[in-house]
């Protein structure tokens, strides 16, 4: 019973973690704006303790800001906010991919191969939530193959602070059928041993996957897009 408990417990606040990360997604929750603990307490038919944990982890991810005596609101997000994680993670998870080269098997190219297929699948159906789940664990598998410890450690971290922009990222038109197309490219390299290019073309698709979230700030915000610092790093 008591396992059952806690299952129950589990999903409702999954469920608390996906209304509201829809909710920003989609600008129905704008920044500054504040998340009333008392209506999602009472749409949800539980008590404060949850919506708190709830909220950790969101602010963990970047999606809110918890101030004390205040409560929760959802956290700006910055062009330059963009520009330093899509930086940053180019250069890490290029590295990674440079590492992983040499030493990936087969077999675990052959397992790399089924989860882009996956995620074919998913951009097709267009299921942004399993795909942003399923993409995770592709780039977790190479960068993991790298050896080393610690760049995983550091990446998994950031990719954790930032997951809303990657969300976001993956959710504009097209981009999930880019990504599974831009991996394609990047297992022909793996299978050629060929880390210089793999490197290159994970930093590539890093930069690019930034300057589309850019532009789509931009175009919300009624501006003209300007370029960004990724611009230093490439296109594809």
């Amino acid at each position: 019973m008591r396992k059952k408990l806690v299952d129950s417990h589990l999903t409702l606040r999954e469920k608390i973690l996906e209304t509201i990360r829809e909710a920003i997604l989609k600008g129905s929750l704008k920044p500054g704006e504040k998340v009333a603990e008392p209506e999602l307490a009472e749409r949800f038919g539980i008590s404060r303790t949850p919506i708190r944990e709830a909220f950790r982890q969101l602010e963990s991810e970047g999606y809110l800001t918890v101030i004390p005596r205040k409560g929760a609101v959802v956290a700006s997000l910055s062009e330059r906010d963009v520009e330093e994680f899509y930086a940053i993670k180019s250069v890490l998870e290029g590295y990674a991919a440079r590492m992983a080269a040499d030493k990936l098997s087969d077999r675990d190219i052959e397992r790399l191969e089924t989860i882009n297929d996956r995620l074919e699948k998913l951009a097709r159906e267009g299921d942004v939530k399993n795909f942003f789940r399923v993409h995770s664990d592709f780039h977790e598998a190479f960068i993991r193959a790298s050896g080393n410890d610690k760049l995983l450690e550091l990446i998994s971290q950031l990719l954790l602070k930032f997951n809303r922009l990657r969300m976001a990222s993956l959710s504009l038109p097209g981009r999930m059928e880019v990504s599974v197309q831009e991996h394609r490219k990047l297992l022909e390299a793996f299978k050629a041993r060929d880390g210089e290019l793999a490197e290159t073309l994970v930093t590539k698709t890093a930069a690019f996957g930034g300057q589309q979230l850019i532009q789509s700030m931009a175009q919300k915000e009624g501006r003209p897009f300007e370029g960004s610092i990724l611009h230093q790093v490439g296109d594809v």
